[in-house]
């Protein structure tokens, strides 16, 4: 991978390298990444460590970000294959801490890219970073790196890697950290071309981070938070209220599920006014008064959330569908929808494929008879949002300005699996809608 013009400062020290720039010293970091450029397409590179296998010719679209003449940095938060729960937490905390921090001062004028550090074999522990790229190359973008890196006292500490080019136009990656106030370079290896995994590197992860496969594990979460974020034990209480195993009763369960603006709040009330049902949403209102709060924390956190929320809605369901239908405004698949779509860097073909146990409904948790996906036009969705004037979440305000994340959420609705999505349009006047969703809960009534 050769680059125009070198930018080294000093040579690269012989005593830091080995065959092919082999990191030096005690734990080597994730030895491949993958870069989510701009047009949403994504770039995989190794460090010479790493055996490029059938790995393609050099990628231009790195070298253009990567090397000379603006200067890159690569900022990863390490975790184990096997942290634990509370490490997951604390370093998704980090990551989001870095994140405010890389949007102010004299980084505004870099370009901020998310990058992710992983170890080739699908191996899970991949670890969620940053790419910073310095149009000035200037020397306080270095030292307010090494500040931000010398503050993060606690475990887990931030990688920071330079990338740089040596003589024969080759580039490398440097790796520092700072050690009683003071810079050390704690490795430097090559860069080299990496293949593109059969799966997103993220995939492995998922069960234990944002897409829960059962009530423990997204409890788990909540658990580690209890200390930063006192709504948590509020919310585990209730939770704990619950039993663990519910059973629905004789009555009709429907889900219906959607984008924000596609009318879900206007279809679940006139079919639960038609029907004489109840109508439940999740996250129910014994914790959507506590939203705003979770929804400001990482991924992890805010999935855990929502996670737990759909076991208290179960419980309810379980109750109320022992005397009349209960018709639910949104349940699980929006929880894990939003979740694969946020993970998953990258456009559509980059989500997990159809029947990936990803998009298996939870054993432990209540099921509904049938579940509807109402869906409308981009065009006419943004013209509802707009006349909502609503305050909007991270996530919906993500869908209005993002349309390969709002196509990632759609299709991921549409490989849930047991039970999966009936898709209904939803752009027709209301009647015809309302008449469409009758007819096919009465379809699966009849099939019951």
């Amino acid at each position: 991978m050769a680059f125009a013009r070198p930018l080294l400062r000093r040579p690269l020290s012989g005593q830091l390298l080995g065959r092919r720039g082999v990191y030096a010293g005690a734990m080597a970091p994730p030895r491949r990444f993958v870069l989510e450029l701009p047009d949403c397409t994504l770039a995989h590179f190794a460090l010479g460590a790493d055996d490029p296998g059938d790995a393609d010719a050099p990628d231009p679209r790195l070298a253009a970000l990567l090397g000379p003449p603006e200067r890159s940095y690569s900022l990863c938060v390490p975790v184990t294959p096997d942290a634990g729960c509370g490490a997951r937490v604390r370093a998704a905390r980090l990551h989001q801490r870095l994140l405010h921090q890389l949007r102010r001062g004299p980084f505004q004028r870099c370009q901020l890219l998310r990058l992710l550090c992983y170890c080739p074999g699908g191996q899970a522990g991949a670890q969620q970073g940053f790419l910073l790229r310095d149009p000035l190359d200037s020397p306080d973008t270095r030292q307010a790196l090494l500040e931000l890196l010398g503050a993060c006292q606690e475990a887990p500490r931030p990688h920071l890697g330079e990338f740089e080019a040596d003589p024969r136009g080759q580039l490398w990656q440097r790796l520092w950290e700072v050690q009683d106030g003071r810079r050390l370079q704690v490795g430097c290896a090559q860069v080299v071309p990496a293949p593109e995994p059969p799966l997103h590197p993220v995939v492995p992860d998922l069960p234990s981070s944002v897409v829960f496969p059962d009530r423990e594990a997204a409890r788990a979460v909540l658990e580690e938070c209890t200390s930063f974020i006192p709504e948590a034990q509020a919310v585990l209480d209730l939770v704990d209220q619950c039993p663990k195993q519910v059973q629905k009763g004789k009555c009709q369960v429907v889900a219906i599920e959607g984008l924000d603006a596609t009318g879900k709040t206007t279809v679940t009330q006139s079919v639960a006014d038609s029907l004489k049902a109840v109508l439940l949403k999740s996250p129910p209102s014994c914790i959507g008064q506590w939203r705003k709060i979770f929804d400001d924390e990482p991924t992890i956190i805010r999935r855990a959330f929502y996670s737990l929320g759909n076991y208290i809605v179960a419980s309810e369901i379980a109750k109320e569908s022992a005397k009349s239908p209960v018709i639910v405004d949104r349940y699980w698949h929006s929880t894990a929808t939003y979740a694969i779509a946020t993970e998953v860097s990258g456009g559509l073909q980059h989500l997990p494929p159809a029947h990936h146990p990803v998009y298996q409904w939870p054993e432990d948790l209540l099921k509904p008879d049938l579940i509807l996906l109402l869906t409308v036009s981009p065009e006419e969705r943004l013209q509802r949002l707009q006349g909502r004037g609503m305050e909007k979440t991270r996530e919906e305000a993500e869908l209005e300005a993002n349309s390969v994340f709002r196509q990632k959420v759609e299709m991921s609705y549409q490989r849930m699996e047991n039970p999966g999505c009936h898709v209904v349009d939803a752009s027709p006047c209301r009647e015809k809608v309302l008449q469409t969703v009758l007819s096919l809960i009465q379809n699966s009534f009849n099939e019951l």
